[in-house]
C-alpha cells in the first residue's frame, strides 16, 4: 500500500479518529497503561495521535505535538507497557476491521520510536503530571 492507501484503509481521518476512541478507552482500561492516560489529557493525547498516525499515512494531517522522546522522558515506560500500547492499538484496529497489511504498514513506522519512548529511570509521572 504506497501513498495514501494506508490511510484509506484506516477509514480516512473519520475512521482514525474512531480507532482513536476504541484505543483511548482499551490504554484507560488496561492496566499496565492506565496509569499514564486515565487522566484530564485523554482528548488532547488522543488528537496529538490521531495528527501523529495521519502523517505517518501521508493523510494530509501535520503532527503538531513534541517529539517521542521528550514527551515521553519522564515516565518510566518499560518495554511491558509499550509492548500493551501496541496491543490495545492492535485490538482497537481489529474492531474497525484495518486490513492487516495496513495494520503492519502502520506498526512498521511506529516500532521504531520504541527507543524514544522507553525511559527505565526515574520515577514514573503519568501525562498530568507532566508538562506538555
Amino acid at each position: 500500500m504506497e501513498g495514501r492507501a494506508t490511510f484509506e484503509a484506516f477509514g480516512g481521518k473519520p475512521g482514525l479518529v474512531a480507532i482513536m476512541d476504541d484505543f483511548m478507552i482499551g490504554l484507560v482500561a488496561d492496566p499496565r497503561t492506565t496509569q499514564f492516560f486515565n487522566n484530564d489529557k485523554q482528548a488532547f493525547i488522543k488528537a496529538m495521535l490521531v495528527e501523529q498516525m495521519c502523517e505517518l499515512m501521508n493523510g494530509g494531517c501535520q503532527y503538531t505535538g513534541r517529539d517521542m522522546k521528550s514527551t515521553h522522558a519522564r515516565m518510566k515506560v518499560n518495554r511491558e507497557g509499550f509492548n500493551a500500547l501496541v496491543e490495545q492499538f492492535q485490538l482497537a484496529m481489529d474492531k474497525h476491521n484495518v486490513p492487516f497489511s495496513a495494520q503492519n504498514k502502520l506498526l512498521a513506522k511506529l516500532a521504531p520510536m520504541y527507543r524514544d519512548v522507553e525511559s527505565t529511570t526515574g520515577d514514573a509521572v503519568p501525562p498530568k503530571a507532566a508538562t506538555n
